[in-house]
């Protein structure tokens, strides 16, 4: 159940006040989301800015409703620096593109500033959680909650650009720090921010040449605004005047020379979060710098959430492996979103579960959102949502590669219906059938045409995969130990070996005994190249009339995955 904002005093900082404003915050985005969404320019032109914004801010909102559900469970309220805390690290593991990250890194710092333990008589907390008005009062607390916020969004940044989101917290950080010299109170401060980020987001026009062409202001720090005038309500109890997003710009971008658009940059954004040490992140942001642009690590306490856009996806999700652990993969291909700098929805797109970093390239080279997931984790129903709505379509044919993501799919399908989209879910049960289906995908068709075409395509496909037993146990095939070389045809165990490539051609020839045209091979890291020859001369010596495609799946994948359409 949503929390119903409550009025606070214009001078108190407590949990409640953290929890109306995060409400607020959430309300203002999701007002916002569809008309920021339409000014996206910068750095990709691809339409999510305000979606992301809404996504970050609603995971930090679940994460503070929850920390009051296992307080309010107990005897003792929650204090503010359990609220804040808790709100930043929702905003961190829920984090969403270039925006999103950031804004997550201006909640841990004002988490650092208000969650931090007392400092003088005058600045600790009450028994009821509150920041009072003592040697430090509420007013300069607040202002210094805000200059930490923008200095830690700033260092989060690689190259931190003018006339962007960072700008915008900048500005209001000196705004609020002069109201809070002044002795102001907690609304005071509050309300010299958010009017110093509206200036300071009228001016980003002139500052960056890409908002300038487009006669547009920054898309992020219009978000971050609609989160300043949550702070403003919350502490004054008024609601800040409707401001139309678009009424300082063009409505869309819309370049008169399709052809002059800029196409640069790199292919993919990538996010992870991930856990490692702080040394090992300073190592990570030195190699991803090298690999591509828009960097950004935000996070501490040995969790961190990592953002960048590349060329090579496969390069940055090692680089973490490197540093860490990387969970939550998410890789997005920009392909034509860059070209059409659209500012509307696509009214077709796939998203495909894939087991590795190489599939998810080829299916992002395909045109479709990728969630790539490590073994042995299977993506929740919010992780599948959040890709749907990261695809940007009116229609959306989601692959869930599994049949144990049967359910979740199910579950995000649903939701995604409530917010408008049209979602189909073939039933894919491995990774190469999610690539038959991707193969005939024809987005200019009909929508039932291409979901029964896709399903088809899907269904015709028997499925193989080689795995190595880690112990001793009973299989459809019978008693294995632990190293041997598994081959299962469509889920089940019907091959026990010692030997990779000779209990892959068994497989093989069991798949093919009831005919087939294409073998698809998807080869796992560790796999040389040396297999896929042999197998493809094997395939090519018994079946004359059998073509052979292989593919390399990256770090994630199986050993071997094998489909016969």
């Amino acid at each position: 159940m949503p929390h119903e904002p409550q009025p606070q005093s214009p001078d108190e900082l407590d949990a409640e006040a953290v929890r109306t404003w995060s409400s607020l915050a959430l309300a203002a985005l999701g007002r916002a989301r569809e008309d920021i969404d339409a000014i996206n320019v910068y750095p990709v032109a691809d339409a999510d800015t305000g979606t992301n914004l809404y996504l970050t801010a609603e995971s930090a909102d679940r994460a503070l409703d929850d920390a009051f559900t296992k307080v309010t469970e107990g005897t003792a309220p929650a204090s503010l620096a359990e609220a804040v805390r808790a709100w930043a690290h929702g905003a961190l593991v829920g984090a969403r593109g270039n925006s999103g990250t950031i804004l997550a890194q201006l909640l841990r710092g004002v988490a650092d500033v208000l969650g931090a333990e007392p400092e003088a008589p005058g600045t600790a907390e009450t028994g009821s959680g509150t920041a009072g008005t003592g040697e430090r009062g509420a007013g300069a607390l607040l202002a210094q909650a805000l200059t930490r916020a923008a200095e830690e969004a700033y260092a989060a940044v690689s190259h931190p650009v003018e006339g962007t989101m960072l700008t915008v917290a900048g500005a209001a950080a000196r705004a609020g720090e002069a109201a809070g010299a002044a002795a102001g109170t907690a609304a005071d401060v509050a309300r010299a921010a958010y009017d110093g980020a509206r200036a300071a987001l009228a001016e980003t026009p002139g500052q960056l040449a890409a908002l300038g062409r487009a006669g547009v202001v920054d898309a992020g720090g219009c978000g971050l605004v609609a989160v300043l005038g949550a702070l403003w309500q919350t502490l004054s109890g008024q609601e800040p005047a409707a401001e139309p997003v678009r009424g300082r710009a063009v409505p869309v971008p819309q370049p008169a020379d399709p052809c002059a658009q800029e196409d640069e940059g790199p292919a993919y954004e990538v996010i992870y979060l991930l856990e490692a040490s702080e040394a090992a992140v300073g190592e990570l942001r030195e190699r991803l710098d090298g690999l591509g642009d828009s960097l950004v690590v935000v996070g501490g306490d040995g969790l961190w959430n990592v953002h960048v856009h590349v060329d090579d996806p496969g390069a940055a999700v090692e680089a973490g492996v490197v540093a860490g652990r990387p969970y939550r993969i998410r890789i997005t291909h920009f392909g034509d979103e860059r070209r059409r700098g659209r500012g509307e929805r696509a009214q077709r797109a796939v998203v495909a579960v894939v087991p590795g970093e190489g599939l998810a390239g080829l299916c992002g080279e395909a045109g479709a959102t990728a969630v790539l997931v490590r073994s042995g984790e299977v993506p929740a129903a919010p992780e599948l949502l959040d890709a749907i709505r990261r695809a940007h379509a009116r229609e959306v044919v989601l692959l869930p590669g599994g049949a144990e993501l049967r359910a979740a799919a199910a579950a995000a399908a649903e939701q995604a219906r409530a917010e408008g989209v049209r979602v189909a879910v073939v039933p894919t049960r491995s990774a190469v059938q999610g690539l038959a289906a991707l193969a005939v995908h024809d987005p200019d068709g009909s929508f039932d045409e291409d979901v029964v075409a896709m399903t088809a395509a899907a269904g015709a496909t028997r499925y193989g995969e080689l795995a190595v037993a880690e112990r001793q146990s009973f299989t459809s095939a019978g008693i294995c130990q632990a190293g041997d070389v598994l081959g299962l045809i469509d889920g089940d165990v019907a091959v026990i070996g010692t030997d990779l490539a000779e209990t892959a051609e068994a497989v093989l020839e069991r798949m093919l005994g009831s005919g087939g045209e294409l073998v698809t091979l998807v080869l796992g890291p560790e796999v040389a190249d040396a297999l896929a020859e042999r197998l493809e001369a094997y395939v090519q010596h018994g079946h004359l009339a059998v073509d052979t495609v292989t593919y390399r799946g990256g770090r994630y994948s199986a050993p071997l995955l094998i489909g016969v359409e």
